[in-house]
């Protein structure tokens, strides 16, 4: 990747409206539209909304459709009006990450400045096969492409190209110095702040903080593929989420704890390209009867399914005693009160330290 003029002032742009917001600071919730939202997201997204309240933080919501497979414009349509009706308000216009691939382009080239990025032409198989030789790291990169001369590079892409299919682009994890392709050194590790830390006894004056670390391992930043198909959105998730809420001063992310593993990459990647660092929060997920994720298979489980009154019912009990008479929705809806009014309330009472830790069980 060549030095670009226009990437360069792309990319003072990303740090220049990220370092401008982030002083009053903002949370987001950010689904992906490939289906309703199910009471595990809403109730995700409520906590979200909660905590960038009640700690004075802005509110955003985005629409991560950067996975053109997976999203649909309806999906984004029905999820973006759920979360209305159920009363969450945001006080920036929704982003859709398909509009900021510029952005990820200026984030890729600055990390390709810095000798970070190099091309990949290993399929899916060729992945699965090198791990399963002694000595490889199970399921992970096994480091085929990191350390190959421009020979074989030149080789390897003109290979690919004569099949009608581009390399992805990969990150260069660790010390850009060693020539080593080991298991162990195709890996890091990255500790981030975790704010939501989980095993810490209940009560309390304050939510107390602990810490997480994760590996980091030579990720994919751009997917390949059929050269015919691609479109130039694909750019991979850990590479635009960071930049997203860098470009939205976003400095506190609350998600489900089902995604902790992946923020040590996300944290790491910030690091490289100058980023403020992110405050997460992981929340335990939301169960059916099996003591399984969540999902269609556990019936009515969406709000469409259940209406706005029991799936914010459900939530407000969901939340227990971290909230204000969770117990009177009902009520209030009867009496005309709007969900938004409810949620103001809830951030009003919100004590985000008396929030249980384990995942919460859904019957039904």
């Amino acid at each position: 990747m060549a030095k670009d003029a226009g990437v360069s002032s792309q990319g003072a742009d990303l740090r220049r409206r990220g370092a401008g917001s982030i002083q009053q600071g903002a949370g987001r919730y950010a689904p992906s539209p490939s289906g309703d939202l199910h009471l595990g997201n809403l109730r995700t997204a409520v906590l979200a909304w909660l905590f960038a309240r009640h700690s004075g933080r802005t509110f955003h919501l985005r629409v991560d459709d950067i996975d053109a497979q997976r999203s649909s414009e309806e999906s984004a349509r029905r999820q973006l009006a759920d979360l209305a009706a159920l009363g969450i308000t945001h006080d920036e216009p929704i982003v859709h990450e398909r509009d900021c691939l510029d952005h990820y382009a200026a984030a890729l080239q600055k990390l390709a400045d810095q000798g970070r990025v190099y091309e990949c032409y290993c399929s899916r198989k060729d992945i699965q096969e090198a791990s399963r030789a002694p000595h490889a790291a199970p399921g992970g990169y096994p480091g085929t492409c990191r350390n190959l001369s421009e020979e074989e590079r030149a080789t390897r892409r003109a290979e690919l190209a004569e099949a009608g299919r581009s390399p992805a682009l990969r990150l260069r994890v660790g010390d850009l110095s060693s020539f080593d392709a080991t298991p162990a050194s195709l890996v890091t590790t990255h500790t981030i702040t975790e704010g939501f830390a989980a095993g810490e006894a209940l009560g309390g004056d304050v939510l107390k903080k602990g810490t997480f670390t994760g590996e980091v391992d030579d990720m994919v930043l751009r997917r390949g593929g059929n050269t015919a198909q691609l479109d130039g959105s694909e750019y991979a998730y850990n590479l635009a989420v960071v930049v997203d809420d860098a470009l939205a001063g976003v400095d506190q992310v609350v998600r489900g704890d089902d995604l902790l593993s992946s923020a040590p990459r996300q944290a790491y990647l910030a690091g490289l390209l100058g980023l403020p660092e992110v405050e997460y929060l992981h929340v335990p997920l939301v169960l059916g009867p099996e003591g399984k994720r969540l999902a269609k298979r556990d019936g009515a489980v969406t709000m469409r399914e259940l209406g706005v009154e029991d799936a914010l019912a459900w939530i407000g009990e969901s939340l227990g005693g971290a909230v204000a008479e969770p117990e009177s929705v009902r009520d209030a809806l009867a009496q005309g009160k709007a969900p938004a009014e409810i949620l103001e309330g809830w951030a009003e009472s919100f004590r985000p330290e008396l929030l249980s830790r384990e995942p919460v069980t859904y019957l039904g």
